[in-house]
């Protein structure tokens, strides 16, 4: 009787470290272009969901996914500068 075993170890090495240096930033930005997608989405669905006047109920699981969106457009406008003139500006109304 014969018996015979064996085993195989490998190792890989990159030979252009710059190459794997600029895969790690491209996966870096797509990563953050990803999470500033989904917070802008986000962002526009939570508004779409409060001009419905809709919201999470206070203490849902899901409260917290428009929990820190905050609804401005009842804000007073701030009026932009004006150049200066000779003319007087005229206020609206």
């Amino acid at each position: 009787m014969n018996s015979n075993y064996g085993a195989q170890i490998s190792f890989s090495v990159p030979l252009d470290l710059e190459m794997v240096e600029l895969c790690k930033q491209l996966a870096r930005r797509k990563l953050e272009k990803e999470r500033v997608d989904y917070e802008l989405t986000r962002l526009k669905n939570c508004a779409e969901v409060f001009k419905g006047g809709f919201t999470f109920a206070p203490g849902s699981q899901f409260a917290v996914v428009c929990g820190d969106v905050v609804p401005i457009a009842g804000a007073p406008k701030r009026q932009q500068a004006s150049r200066v003139t000779s003319e007087p500006v005229l206020q609206p109304r």
